[in-house]
């Protein structure tokens, strides 16, 4: 199914009609008021009522041209349609004015041809049309009564309409031309954004292949030549086995040293790969950061350490900074509190424990899911033998701590500080 043209241009009303049709009928309706009210006074209107159905007939077929007459003349006056019916136009408007012999603000018939001049004829054409305008109010006013005064009141009367229409007409035309600019700024942008989008597509791609090779690199140059050493003891030690059973062993020994080196390179190479986000921070450090950045956000927040520090496993410290960094999240974006604190427990040997609790507005039960943050941490803590322990009530805040045990046997200090 295909979509129907859109109609043309002399079947429809387009913007700025309605106000051409406003006006002329306007001035048709103000020139019969005046007909009426002086009709058989010595200074009335001197043509006749046959005379104005007359001025009214052209101004409908004026009105008609003005919508729609392109339209209309485009297959007979084709390459000149502009030209043939702006003179058409001319026509009819000055044979109205005559007619009508200066009856008052008739010349409000000229103003939708003097915007049609303005925004479609080049700029010397259109002062033909902005002059036979300007004969069209003084010629009649004269011609009328003679009176070289009132001709030039009436005069300049149209000259500030004549001025206030083309300056609206400028007007338009500049925000025509701004929207203009500016549909074609947003398509520029769009296509910018697409190709930008290519780019970074492009971009990705090539660093997964350069840390692809980079990975196939270190597997050739690391792990491929530990295997291919052992691998060559072994061999030495099966060739030697029933032969010289000591240097077999030292093939072996030495096959064994390479594997426990190959898998300490392996560790290390994975290590690099997942770097904590504690970097070389201790504990309390990467926590006292998270909490300047609450802090920036106008919330009060305090670390308190209980106990002595003492050095966890990493994937301890990085769940227990998780830990911190989801609750600090949270206090932010729902508690709505004012102040929140933390306490980094170390005083059971046995476990080590972090608490995050605020005096925001809390709630009540289970009337609030957990977030795929805390399932998130409930699960890193189940990995490591830990809990996660929630506790709220409405207008009492909102508690979090998380318990992982450690399994040390060291004794406790009894010490405590705060960040």
């Amino acid at each position: 199914m295909t979509d129907a043209p859109p109609p043309s241009r002399s079947t429809r009303l387009v913007a700025g009609d309605t106000a051409s049709i406003t006006v002329v009928a306007a001035a048709f309706v103000v020139a019969l008021a005046a007909y009426m009210v002086d009709r058989g006074s010595p200074g009335g209107p001197p043509f006749p009522l046959s005379i104005f159905i007359l001025a009214v007939v052209l101004g409908v077929a004026y009105l008609a041209l003005i919508l729609f007459g392109r339209g209309w003349l485009e297959p007979f006056a084709r390459p000149h349609t502009n030209a043939v019916t702006m003179a058409l136009l001319v026509i009819l408007m000055l044979a109205i004015e005559f007619l009508l012999q200066g009856t008052y603000v008739i010349w409000l018939i000229s103003m939708p041809l003097i915007a049609a001049a303005a925004s479609e004829l080049p700029p010397r054409t259109r002062w033909f049309v902005y002059l036979a305008a300007m004969f069209g109010v003084a010629a009649p006013i004269y011609l009328r009564n003679g009176n070289w005064l009132e001709t030039l009141i009436n005069t300049l009367t149209f000259l500030t309409a004549f001025v206030f229409v083309l300056a609206f007409v400028r007007l338009n035309q500049a925000a025509d031309q701004a929207r203009t600019e500016a549909e074609e700024l947003a398509a520029q942008l769009a296509d910018a954004n697409r190709r930008l989008g290519d780019f970074a597509v492009q971009a990705e791609e090539l660093a997964t292949i350069q840390e692809r090779n980079r990975l196939a690199r270190e597997i050739h140059d690391n792990i491929g030549h530990y295997l291919t050493v052992v691998n060559v003891q072994i061999n030495a030690a099966r060739a030697l086995i029933g032969v010289d059973s000591d240097r077999a062993d030292a093939a072996l020994d030495k096959a064994g040293r390479l594997t426990q080196e190959g898998l300490a390179a392996i560790r290390q190479s994975i290590s690099s790969l997942r770097e904590s986000p504690l970097g070389r921070r201790s504990l309390a450090e990467a926590v006292a950061a998270l909490i300047a950045e609450t802090q920036a956000a106008g919330i009060v927040a305090e670390l308190r350490v209980a106990g002595s520090p003492r050095p966890l496993d990493a994937r301890h410290e990085l769940t227990l900074y998780r830990a911190a960094q989801e609750g600090l999240t949270n206090v932010r974006k729902h508690a709505r509190a004012s102040r929140v604190d933390l306490t980094l427990d170390y005083r059971d040997p046995a476990q080590v424990s972090l608490a995050v609790c605020d005096n925001g507005v809390g709630h009540s039960g289970d009337d609030i899911p957990p977030g795929f943050g805390l399932l998130g941490l409930q699960e890193r803590a189940r990995q490591l033998g830990g809990e996660i322990v929630t506790h709220s009530a409405v207008g009492q805040g909102y508690c979090l701590t998380i318990n992982l045990p450690t399994h040390s046997s060291e004794p406790a200090v009894a010490a405590e500080g705060t960040v």
